[in-house]
C-alpha cells in the first residue's frame, strides 16, 4: 500500500498543534463535504483521506505512533509486543492471541523479519500453534446538526464500503464517541472482529444555545409589552410555548423553563432546563404624536 503523508493531506505541517489540525480538517470536511459536491467522485475519495488523516492526526496516541513507525504506525503495538516476548514465542506451547490489523502478507513479513523465518501460514512452524489477530478497529466522524439528535433516529453511515445502520440516542453531544463492538476490521486466524468507534460532530442549527442537558434562548421584547405585561409566544425545540410576562419586566431578565431543554442521553423521558433571557426593544422612528406622549409621561414620573 503506497504511503500517505496525513500531514500533507490536511495541509500542515509536521509540528502542528492539536488546534491547527482541528482546524485544518474542519475546513477540508466543509469543503469535499458529499452534500456539498453531490455525484463528485474526486470529492467523494478526498473526503475520505481527509478522514483517515484526521482519525490519525486528531488523536494523540495515533498520531505519536504515526510520527514514529511511519506507514507501520498502526501495527506499532504488535512490533514493540513481538519485541518484548520474542523468546516467549520461541519456546513457549500454546495458543497465542494478539489485537491487531495484520494481513496475511503483513504476517510473514512482520514474523519473518522478528524471528528469522519461523513463521508460516497460520502458526508457527515446528511449534503448531495458531496466532490470531483481533481485527483492525474503525474510527468514523458524523455530523449531525442538533436539531437532528432532539430525537433518536436511524442513521445508515458508509465504513470501508459497508452500510451499518445506526439507532442515534438523543442527547448525543458535540465531540462525544461511542463504540459499536464487533463492526470493525475482520480478525486473522479465527482471532474477533475489531471495533467501529463513531465520533459525533454536532453543528448547531437553531438559535439556542446548548449548554449540556440546558438551552438558552435570547426573545426580544417590545417596550409597551415589559412595561404593562402580556402573553408572548416562544419557540422550543418541540414546538411553542405562551409564556406570562409580568408587568415592568426589567431587560435581561431571565426566566427558566423546566423540563423545555435537551434530552438527557440514555434517558428516555428526561430533559434538561431552557432559559429564556428578555432583550427590551427600545422602539424608534416615532411619531411626532409618540414623542408627545413620551414627553408627558417623563413629566407625569418626576
Amino acid at each position: 500500500m503506497k504511503f500517505k503523508d496525513y500531514y500533507k493531506i490536511l495541509g500542515v505541517s509536521k509540528n502542528a498543534s492539536d488546534a491547527e489540525i482541528k482546524k485544518a480538517y474542519r475546513k477540508l470536511a466543509r469543503k469535499y463535504h458529499p452534500d456539498v459536491n453531490p455525484n463528485d467522485k474526486e470529492a467523494e475519495k478526498k473526503f475520505k483521506e481527509i478522514n483517515e488523516a484526521n482519525e490519525v492526526l486528531g488523536n494523540p496516541e495515533n498520531r505519536k505512533k504515526y510520527d514514529k513507525y511511519g506507514e507501520h504506525w498502526k501495527h506499532a503495538e504488535e512490533y514493540e509486543k513481538a519485541q518484548q516476548h520474542q523468546k516467549q514465542y520461541q519456546h513457549a506451547g500454546g495458543q497465542q492471541y494478539y489485537s491487531g490489523g495484520f494481513t496475511d502478507d503483513d504476517f510473514s513479513d512482520f514474523f519473518s523479519s522478528m524471528f528469522g523465518g519461523g513463521f508460516s501460514g497460520g502458526g508457527f512452524s515446528g511449534g503448531g500453534r495458531n496466532v490470531k489477530f483481533r481485527g483492525q478497529d474503525f474510527h468514523a466522524e458524523l455530523q449531525l446538526n442538533l436539531s437532528d439528535v432532539f430525537k433518536t433516529q436511524k442513521h445508515t453511515i458508509n465504513v470501508n464500503g459497508k452500510k451499518i445502520r445506526l439507532t442515534i440516542p438523543a442527547g448525543v453531544e458535540n465531540g462525544q464517541e461511542i463504540k459499536i463492538k464487533g463492526y470493525g476490521g475482520e480478525g486473522v486466524n479465527g482471532g474477533p472482529k475489531g471495533d467501529l468507534y463513531i465520533k459525533f460532530n454536532i453543528i448547531n442549527d437553531t438559535p439556542f444555545k446548548r449548554d449540556k442537558n440546558n438551552l438558552y434562548l435570547n426573545v426580544d421584547l417590545d417596550l409597551y409589552k415589559a412595561v404593562l405585561g402580556g402573553d408572548i409566544m416562544i419557540n422550543t425545540m418541540d414546538g411553542k410555548v405562551k409564556l406570562k410576562v409580568k408587568p415592568e419586566t426589567q431587560n435581561g431578565t431571565k426566566v427558566k423553563l423546566r423540563g423545555k431543554g435537551f434530552p438527557v442521553y440514555k434517558q428516555k423521558g428526561v430533559f434538561g432546563d431552557l432559559y429564556v433571557t428578555y432583550n427590551v426593544k427600545i422602539p424608534t422612528n416615532l411619531t411626532e404624536k409618540e414623542k408627545a406622549l413620551f414627553k408627558e409621561l417623563a413629566k407625569l414620573r418626576k
